[in-house]
């Protein structure tokens, strides 16, 4: 499958909401099935999305002279807009790891802001690939692998991780 097909059957970003999550009494899980070789693939695809620099400074001198001046003369740090969805990234495929410990195959907890990270890679994937001067062309396996890890969270129920009783 291409890649605009998979992007193409995401949500809307400007229309789309995320569940209420809210659970009394328990955190929220939304466990999946996914194999070592999935999460080895969605690894490579964050490599690959994490060199890319979407600002441009990379890529364009006088932009990062210009930024490194605003940054010197007025204090003023360098902002990447990438760079808090990365560690988010970073942590959901820790989680996902750890869950799956040294198994070949097994289920991982999903959380609420795993489905919201695995979203948001997926769209800002579409961005970037979309965007002629960030020059992003991503795997399509692997996109279309984050696609179907995305797609087992969103058609999956959800069920209280820790539940506490009545009685606490």
């Amino acid at each position: 499958m291409s890649l605009e097909q998979v992007f193409a059957r995401l949500p809307d970003p400007r229309s789309h909401t995320f569940p209420d999550y809210s659970l009394p009494r328990g955190e929220p899980v939304l466990p999946i099935a996914i194999t070592r070789e999935e999460l080895a693939t969605v690894l490579d695809l964050y490599e690959t999305f994490q060199t890319v620099d979407p600002t441009g400074l990379d890529s364009n001198p006088f932009l990062e002279a210009a930024t490194t001046f605003m940054q010197q003369s007025f204090g003023i740090p360098q902002y990447r807009p990438d760079e808090q969805l990365q560690d988010d990234i970073s942590a959901l495929l820790n989680d996902f790891s750890d869950d799956l410990g040294s198994d070949s195959l097994g289920v991982v907890d999903a959380t609420p802001a795993h489905h919201r990270t695995l979203y948001f890679f997926l769209v800002s994937c579409r961005g970037y690939h979309a965007t002629p001067h960030v020059r992003f062309d991503p795997d399509e396996a692997a996109v279309e692998t984050l696609y179907d890890l995305y797609q087992r969270v969103t058609e999956q129920d959800v069920y209280l991780k820790h539940p506490s009783s009545v009685l606490e």
